[in-house]
């Protein structure tokens, strides 16, 4: 059977896909260019043959996974892999959407080419709802940075004992700062509602987490709840990792989560020669940026504030007992680390990156716990 397979390369646009297909007799030809709708792409898998010989493949990238789920439904195996591992020869200067098509059809054929995780719709939606936060964070940071700059540009500095970005700080703002010419009234006025609507947006986006982890499947809302054990992942950052990473049982060693997230070292090392430097980041970065937010938390020394033990309330000791390994172990890192004279942020990296490995053993023992719960008869 496996000497029957066909395998495609499909270069996705978002009006066109370049098809061509590898034969089983070693020959790689273009098929053409069809437009990118659901009607053409049933006529190509009807004019390649019986879906079961097919093996398609596309590169991830802003057409996001709607192709999949359709050659999925039609019954063909699609894999979605990642664009930049896939094999590139250093003297190759020709670039088109066939050659492109072809490479794939190739590359996929001799097995070279890496799959990236697809999202169920429930990882998916979630992901979509905590991006659309992470977004508006950055909004509004720069909305804060723009009204910030405006007022310090003018010389308008808010009363000793007054935080920037309080309550107390938007009410002087609002109440004692003005200026002599209308224009700048305005350029104030649009800066502060400009603020103001950020917020507005992100508790609406927040407000849709809440909602969004009721509802979510058993499974998922289990993992989320036990991640908020350890210290520094509240809802917000176990959403996003479970909505980043979808099953962490599907990484087989903690290794592999680390180098997902792309905080693990860079190497080039030849012959007796060994050189390592900054993390790879050819990872995930939203993971990676969530990791490490969290892991400035493991600077202060181990202990179980009101916060934190409200979250663990009603999780298992299993659970309980790896976030408090954690703290330990973590904060002992960060005081070795931060004792050698290592840059700050470099330390938190490295905490990040081990961190890592506590939300592995978390998640993998929540899940095969919700699991073996499910395989048991009702009585």
């Amino acid at each position: 059977m496996k000497k029957d397979i066909r395998f495609v390369g499909l270069d996705v646009h978002a009006e066109t896909i370049s098809v061509a297909v590898a034969d089983p007799s070693g020959e790689v030809r273009s098929i053409g260019i069809i437009p990118n709708r659901p009607e053409a792409i049933r006529k190509l898998v009807k004019r390649l043959g019986p879906p079961d010989t097919l093996r398609a493949c596309y590169e991830a990238g802003p057409t996001g996974y709607v192709l999949y789920w359709q050659l999925t439904e039609l019954g063909v195996r699609c894999d979605v892999v990642a664009p930049t591992l896939v094999p590139v020869k250093a003297g190759d200067r020709v670039k088109t959407d066939r050659r492109d098509a072809e490479k794939l059809a190739r590359s996929y054929r001799s097995g070279d080419l890496t799959p990236v995780w697809v999202p169920d719709a429930a990882h998916e939606a979630l992901r979509d709802l905590v991006r659309a936060r992470e977004a508006a964070k950055k909004d509004q940071m720069r909305a804060r940075h723009r009204l910030g700059k405006f007022l310090l540009r003018h010389g308008r500095r808010p009363p000793n004992g007054i935080k920037p970005w309080t309550v107390k700080h938007l009410e002087w703002v609002k109440k004692e700062v003005d200026f002599d010419q209308q224009a700048q009234r305005a350029v104030l006025l649009d800066y502060i509602s400009e603020v103001d609507h950020a917020r507005d947006r992100i508790q609406r986006l927040e407000r849709a987490i809440d909602e969004a982890v009721e509802t979510a499947p058993e499974r998922m809302r289990a993992v989320i709840e036990a991640l908020q054990a350890l210290r520094g992942v509240a809802q917000v950052s176990a959403v996003t990792i479970v909505a980043e990473v979808g099953e962490l049982s599907r990484f087989a060693r903690p290794r592999q989560l680390m180098g997902y997230s792309g905080a693990v070292s860079s190497e080039h090392s030849s012959g007796e020669r060994t050189r390592r430097g900054a993390i790879s980041k050819a990872g995930n970065s939203h993971l990676r940026r969530i990791v490490v937010e969290a892991a400035w938390a493991y600077r202060h020394k181990p202990s179980l504030g009101g916060a934190l033990r409200s979250r663990q309330d009603g999780l298992s000791e299993e659970v309980k007992a790896i976030a408090w390994k954690a703290q330990h172990r973590l904060h002992s890192r960060y005081r070795r680390l931060a004792a050698k004279g290592k840059v700050r942020q470099q330390v938190v990296t490295a905490v990040a990156r081990e961190l890592l490995g506590f939300i592995w053993a978390i998640g993998v023992t929540v899940e095969m716990n919700t699991k073996a719960a499910g395989k048991q008869p009702a009585r």
